[in-house]
Order: C-alpha cells, then sequence, then structure tokens
C-alpha cells in the first residue's frame, strides 16, 4: 500500500485479494460499504448506507467515532463505469474522489484519487485515515479461513 500527499490531492494506491466484480461490489453495496468504511477509527451502522449507483445518485452513510459522535457524510456519483471506475462528489466540500480498479494476477490493483481536498485533510492523519479504510476492505475481501474437518474414529 503506498499513499502520497500532494497538495490538494491525496493518492492511495493497493493490490486487494479478490478479482475487480467483487472489489466492484464491495465499493457499491450497502452491507459491504458498511463493513470497511469506517476503518480502524469509525464504525459504520449497516442501515445507515444507502447507495443510488447512478450519475446523479447518491450515497451516503453514518460513521460513528470511538466517543459516540456520528457524522453523516453525502457523496453524489459523477460517472459510474462498471466494474471499472467510480468518480463521486462531497457536494459540502467539493471533495472529488476517483476509485479505479484493474485486474491484476490474482487480485485488483486499486487506485483512490482524492482532489480538491479541503485544508483540514491535507494531513498525515487524513492519509493514514485513508490507508486505514482500505486495509479495511482488504480483510473483508480475504477469503474466509477454513479448518480441516476433523475425522472421527
Amino acid at each position: 500500500m503506498t499513499t502520497e500527499l500532494r497538495g490538494d490531492e491525496l493518492i492511495a494506491r493497493r493490490h486487494l485479494p479478490a478479482p475487480p466484480a467483487r472489489v466492484w461490489a464491495a465499493f457499491t453495496s450497502p452491507a459491504s460499504i458498511a463493513a470497511f468504511w469506517g476503518g480502524s477509527h469509525a464504525t459504520v451502522p449497516a442501515n445507515s448506507v444507502t447507495v443510488d449507483l447512478r450519475p446523479g445518485g447518491d450515497f451516503a452513510l453514518d460513521t460513528r467515532g470511538p466517543d459516540g459522535t456520528t457524522r453523516r457524510l453525502r457523496f453524489v456519483y459523477v460517472s459510474v463505469t462498471e466494474p471499472h471506475e467510480l468518480v463521486f462528489d462531497e457536494p459540502v466540500t467539493g471533495l472529488r474522489t476517483t476509485v479505479t480498479l484493474g485486474p491484476a494476477g490474482d487480485g485488483t490493483d486499486l487506485t483512490v484519487h482524492q482532489r480538491r481536498l479541503p485544508p483540514e485533510l491535507r494531513t498525515s492523519q487524513a492519509a493514514d485515515g485513508l490507508a486505514s479504510i482500505l486495509e479495511a476492505l482488504a480483510a473483508h475481501l480475504r477469503p474466509p479461513t477454513t479448518t480441516p474437518e476433523r475425522s472421527i474414529r
């Protein structure tokens, strides 16, 4: 995983252990968004996530911090190109996020490029937060581990 903060842009890259269609589903399914979006710094109640997957549609969710503070986030889709790219804006700040997926060997190479970051998000803490979300996404996508069956004698 790499993250790069350049002025008003934040770029994160990560290889994920799942095919692009599965990663796409994680970014567009309310249950999956709730499973990873908060990273290690917040939780997202599954019933708070709404998705209207079309240009002009929005998705929204609540994040709940460790202190119990809840914050509503809302984004508007600009472009939806399944299963390769999502572009969405945060209407209050103007932040634009582009999520790009590409097949790569045994999984997917993911790039999250955020542009027009407001000054309060041009920090290493914001970069760490995005990295945490992508780590939670990777954990969500990992195949479940199985334990060998024991024979009964």
